[in-house]
């Protein structure tokens, strides 16, 4: 039997998910700078937040069972995609290092963010464990 000690909440839920997916984009960002130089190599980005919108944009079904169909991938699902667009390279390489660099700073701003509102919810969760500080 397992134990809880947080009780099930969509929304942490939602930000563990999110703490996971920017922590997976900046593995994805680095390697793609890393790989700024490699002959014929495309640059990769993770989808997180488009997948997440999409489940709330379309209408879902509520699954009960494992075995129902519920039409879809699972809400805020995180993919890592292959940017196949064109390069202005002609060895093929599509790695552009200044938007690399911007991404990366956008990424570390959420994921502080993100990691703020996880340590909030777990402290208002022991100010209502402990009674308030009584």
């Amino acid at each position: 039997m397992k134990v809880s000690l947080i009780p099930k909440n969509e929304n942490y839920d939602t930000v563990k998910k999110a703490l996971d997916a920017a922590s997976l984009r900046g593995k994805t960002i680095a390697n793609n700078m890393t790989n700024l130089n490699t002959k014929g190599y495309k640059r990769r980005a993770v989808k997180f937040e488009e997948t997440l919108n999409e489940n709330f944009d379309g209408f879902k079904l509520k699954v009960t069972n494992e075995k129902h169909m519920d039409g879809g991938q699972a809400p805020g699902e995180i993919q890592v995609v292959e940017d196949r667009s064109s390069s202005m390279r002609e060895d093929g390489n599509n790695v552009d290092i200044d938007n690399e660099k911007v991404n990366q700073a956008a990424n570390t701003l959420m994921f502080n963010t993100l990691v703020t509102q996880a340590n909030n919810k777990l402290s208002n969760l022991r100010y209502v464990i402990t009674g308030g500080g009584r």
